[in-house]
Order: C-alpha cells, then sequence, then structure tokens
C-alpha cells in the first residue's frame, strides 16, 4: 500500500469519526485509498488484505466494517439472505447483481424512477430504499 493510499484512508476514518489503528487504516486504505468506490463482502476485503500482506482476521475484517457502517462510512447492501455487501459509495442509488459472478456493481441512477412506495406503519419510518437489479448472462 502507498503512503498516499494510507493517508486517503486516514483521512477517511477521521471524517466518521473514527480512531485510526494500524489494522482500521490498513482496511480503509484497501476500501478508499485509490479514491474508487468500492463493493466488497467481508470475505474479498479479507482476501485483499492477505495480498496487501497485512495481517487482519476474518472477524476483524467483520467488525471493522460493521464500524465503518456505524460511523456513516459505508453502507451495507444485503443480496441473498445472509450474503451482504459493503459500499463506500453514500448516496442514494440502484446496485446491478450479477446472480453468475456474485458481484456487486452501480447502476446508473438516473434510469431508475420509483414514483410511490407503500406507507411506513404506525411508529416507523421509511428509512432507506435499496434496489438491487439481478442479472443473469442471456
Amino acid at each position: 500500500m502507498t503512503s498516499e493510499a494510507i493517508e486517503l484512508g486516514t483521512a477517511w476514518l477521521r471524517a466518521g469519526g473514527l480512531r485510526p489503528t494500524r489494522q482500521r487504516r490498513a482496511l480503509a486504505a484497501l476500501l478508499v485509498g485509490d479514491g474508487k468506490d468500492r463493493h466488497v463482502t467481508a470475505e474479498s476485503l479479507y482476501a485483499a488484505c492477505e495480498r496487501a500482506g497485512e495481517s487482519v482476521s476474518l472477524a476483524t475484517v467483520y467488525n471493522t466494517l460493521r464500524a465503518f457502517c456505524d460511523a456513516g462510512l459505508m453502507q451495507e447492501v444485503a443480496v441473498e439472505g445472509s450474503k451482504s455487501y459493503f459500499d463506500t459509495r453514500m448516496d442514494n442509488h440502484p446496485h446491478f447483481f450479477w446472480e453468475d459472478t456474485g458481484a456487486l456493481v452501480d447502476a446508473p441512477a438516473n434510469a431508475l424512477e420509483i414514483t410511490r412506495l407503500p406507507q411506513a406503519p404506525e411508529g416507523a419510518e421509511i428509512a432507506r430504499v435499496d434496489v438491487v437489479i439481478r442479472l443473469r448472462k442471456a
């Protein structure tokens, strides 16, 4: 990892009010160190850590991704039951999910129009609407 990636990751952590520990800095650098948005699973981020020579346990990756979500730095996108992806892009936007490869990618938000939602039950409010469009090769 470059020092620039680590600096970007550290700034990202501070923006979320998180203490930049060694493990958080390493994960943040992998997630945002090149300035691009990412869709990762805990397992794919763990594998990226191993490839980068970083010593981080899978449990730490899970816990850190949760902390990043709680700090408002990432959002979780549930795709298949217990399978979750973590997205560094925080604006409201739809996703394409490729069923054959398991890849989650951003879909063009300007092509999606939601004209009406059901009313939330009494005592509740809609926090967010996730749109995941499943794709398979034709």
